[in-house]
């Protein structure tokens, strides 16, 4: 029986294996390297272990200094996760070596999956085919091709090369990611089937030859070949594929000698035909949106295998309604998923009814890596979270899922929020009809929520006035007063903001009581920002809609606008302001409306 376990990664893995943890009585020990030492994963487990250093091939990579911290800290198990060591046989050995439980397939299995010809010949002898492979680069004799690591998954350096020039540099890229995220730069290269839809099949093996299969999960919508969207049900599987699918996944596993838990991938073609991929020695991120569909807790299955226990039952589970659910990641889309950085000052999505774990009812599952104030550094993978709406029906689960979306508070980086939002409100989406190029061919998906100009235009109204309440919530005299009360006319107030449109100047003037008597936008040069500031100008923009206030302070702002009741959540931090509302979000940072003096060396003075 497994007393201590020790997760040898860190995030969100590190944390949902923590929960099933607590739940049956394991205790935890985390690892951490010098970026994560105020992660929520070490906070949350019941002993930390600092691994020096900020580079992954110096940290999470390190299984000897892994092993020697599990050791120390009296565990007798160690799993992997998902990602870093996850599919290193060496590791594994050497766990087993060491006198622990190794949570995952035997050091030979992995092994034997590295080896791509061998497995395809063990697959081949039990009747299955997979896609053309190439075990050495320089053996491609025919296009397109995908370029994969070794080891690993999830699509993480996955390039694609349509002519041998293409080739040569995705070889090169592959190697390089795969050095640096899973300590060995060995890549494959395997046919590429387009149009297509990717289809993933969950296995769940024990030492005595029982089996769990569950139901499919469809990831069809993806960046660079890593998932954004996974589902289950596919929309496009029938009873009858589902069984065929799910008993070749039985026969991959079976035929490959597996113990442990497992996802066979699999293309599925437009004219229905449909190919096995590999079998990825691992539990991925996506396995929450089988735990909803399923109701199950697949790191305790997991763990019960792992201790040598058999399975609880056989076979495939009943599934319960739909679930889908979406990668949240710390990139912009706009600018070729380009990973960003920075404090997150604010990370709210909600509310869920339920954290790493199976849900009792249909809702919300969040399992994520951060929490307010994170760091979102550059040396690690750029997923926040997993997000999973469970619903009865599929139409339910994508409307829950793109509305929490759309209200989620995500301050300090700029993440694929907005694009997410937009996939699960597509009609395409939607109508199930998605295959691998559903970005390719969508671009209308990469527009942000928040496009409207008038949209823009009240989210610069909201953060003026509540920059105003805040000063005056801290006015040492009249404080009561409304901003801006004069007892004769005077110039109005300005604000002027760089933001999605550009740099704004807003205007507005307020009466005695409060109330908004007038307002504008306006465009202003941030080069001749001395022009703006100075009062309302002599002609006023009319294409504004009419604005009331309801009310104002320092974090939300009530406004009607044209008879409809807007309500906007500012949250200020620096010079930046976070505008949330119905319609989306902005960031606007303020311009300070008078320069900023540079000291100017005396010798620089005339005479």
């Amino acid at each position: 029986m497994i007393r201590r376990v020790l997760v040898a990664n860190r995030g969100e893995a590190a944390r949902r294996v923590f929960a099933t943890c607590r739940l049956i009585g394991i205790e935890t020990v985390a690892v951490y390297s010098d970026a994560d030492a105020g992660a929520p994963h070490v906070a949350e487990a019941d002993w930390a272990f600092h691994l020096p250093g900020r580079a992954p091939t110096a940290t999470y990579l390190r299984g000897d200094l892994i092993i020697a911290a599990a050791h120390q800290a009296g565990a007798d198990a160690i799993h992997p996760g998902w990602g870093f060591l996850a599919t290193d046989p060496d590791f594994a050995r050497a766990v087993s070596d060491g006198g622990l439980t190794w949570v995952g397939p035997p050091a030979k299995t992995l092994t034997l999956l590295g080896d791509k010809r061998a497995v395809a010949a063990r697959l081949a002898g039990s009747g299955i085919t997979v896609l053309t492979r190439f075990d050495d680069p320089a053996d491609v004799d025919s296009f397109p091709v995908l370029v994969k690591p070794a080891r690993g998954g999830g699509g993480r350096g996955t390039h694609l090369a349509r002519d041998p020039d293409e080739l040569a540099v995705a070889v090169a890229s592959a190697r390089r990611e795969a050095a640096a995220s899973y300590g060995d730069g060995s890549v494959y290269c395997e046919q590429y089937v387009a149009p297509a839809r990717h289809l993933d099949v969950q296995v769940i093996v024990d030492a005595h030859g029982n089996s769990i299969v569950f139901g499919e999960r469809e990831g069809s919508v993806q960046r660079r070949h890593q998932q954004l969207v996974t589902e289950t049900p596919s929309p496009v599987v029938a009873p009858e594929l589902r069984e065929e699918l799910t008993r070749t996944a039985v026969q991959v596993a079976t035929a490959l000698d597996y113990v442990g838990a497992a996802t066979v991938e699999l293309l599925l073609a437009p004219d229905g035909r449909w190919n096995v991929l590999e079998l990825s020695p691992r539990l991925p991120a996506e396995h929450a949106v089988t735990e909803c569909a399923a109701g199950l807790d697949l790191v305790r299955l997991q763990l019960l295998v792992a201790e040598g226990g058999p399975l609880p039952f056989t076979g495939a589970p009943a599934g319960r309604g739909h679930a889908i659910g979406v990668q949240l990641r710390a990139e912009d889309p706009a600018y070729a998923w380009r990973p960003t950085t920075g404090a997150l000052h604010r990370f709210a999505i909600g509310p869920a009814a339920g954290q790493f774990k199976p849900l009792p009812a249909p809702g919300l599952r969040l399992d994520s890596a951060v929490a307010d104030g994170c760091e979102v550094g550059t040396h690690y993978d750029s997923t926040l979270a997993t997000l999973v709406a469970w619903a009865p029906s599929r139409y339910e689960a994508a409307r829950l899922l793109a509305v929490t979306l759309a209200r989620a508070r995500l301050h300090g980086v700029v993440t694929n929020r907005d694009l997410l939002v937009r996939v699960l409100r597509s009609p395409t989406f939607l109508a199930g009809a998605v295959d691998t190029a559903f970005l390719d061919d969508h671009p209308e998906v990469f527009a942000p929520l928040l496009s409207s100009v008038d949209g823009v235009r009240l989210s610069c109204l909201a953060a003026a006035l509540a920059a105003a309440a805040a000063r005056r919530a801290h006015a040492p005299l009249l404080g009561s007063l409304a901003s801006g009360w004069r007892n004769v006319p005077s110039g109005a107030q300005t604000a002027v903001y760089a933001g999605p449109m550009g740099t704004v100047e807003i205007g507005y003037r307020l009466g005695r009581s409060g109330e908004l008597e007038s307002w504008w936008a306006r465009a202003v040069d941030p080069d001749e920002l001395d022009l703006a500031g100075l009062g309302q100008p002599s002609s006023l923009p009319d294409d504004h809609p009419p604005v009331a206030v309801g009310s104002a302070d320092a974090e939300q702002v009530i406004l009607d606008v044209a008879g409809v009741r807007l309500a906007f959540s500012v949250h200020r931090v620096d010079s930046l302001s976070y505008v949330d509302s119905v319609e989306g979000s902005v960031v606007l940072t303020e311009v300070p409306r008078y320069p900023v003096p540079v000291p100017v060396p005396v010798d620089d003075f005339p005479d």
